[in-house]
């Protein structure tokens, strides 16, 4: 196994910066735009997300966490039930443009089920999807709008993504199995 690193800290910011400003350019009317954060590190991203916005913009931006284990469509052929987090959306998503915002898309069922999970709240405008890494292998048609980085990998390769707040560095690596 060979491990290599994809993001540094610094290419990191830099990519949430770029991702702030296509958000931005799509969306330049901010008053009905929140973010939700998949637990865990897409939280941490989406409040880096927000962060810059709210900077450039100089007002805040409304920002939630979800917890997308209930959704899971691989919950019947798992051993172990998963271990609950809080889902804490406090704001109304009718009506509003929801930014989805996780770490890596893969093969697009994380997604998916985050998706159903913000239909239970409301329904809002549109949904647009943020990640930090793609890395191809789709089983469902889910692309995301904003994406830092492409990459290449094989099926069974683990691509990991650790920041500050839950692994006390920022970096990006693809261990190739």
């Amino acid at each position: 196994m060979t491990e290599k690193v994809i993001m540094d800290s610094e290419k990191i910011a830099d990519t949430i910066s770029r991702i702030s400003d296509q958000i931005l350019e799509r969306n330049p009317d901010t008053d009905d735009m929140v973010f939700v954060g998949v637990r865990t590190r897409g939280i941490h991203i989406a409040h880096r997300l927000v962060q810059k916005l709210e900077k450039k913009l100089g007002k805040r931006i409304p920002i939630g966490t979800l917890d997308i284990s209930l959704y899971r469509d691989d919950l019947k052929i798992k051993r172990e039930w998963p271990e609950l987090k809080k889902t804490d959306i406090p704001f109304a998503v009718r009506g509003k443009i929801v930014i989805l915002v996780d770490d890596v898309i893969f093969t697009g069922r994380t997604s998916r089920a985050a998706l159903e999970a913000i239909m239970d709240y409301g329904r809002p405008s549109s949904i647009q999807l943020a990640v930090l890494v793609d890395r191809g292998h789709r089983e469902l048609p889910i692309q995301p709008d904003f994406v830092g980085d492409e990459i290449v990998t094989k099926k069974n390769d683990d691509v990991r993504v650790l920041l500050n707040e839950v692994d006390g560095r920022d970096e990006i690596t693809v261990e190739r199995n």
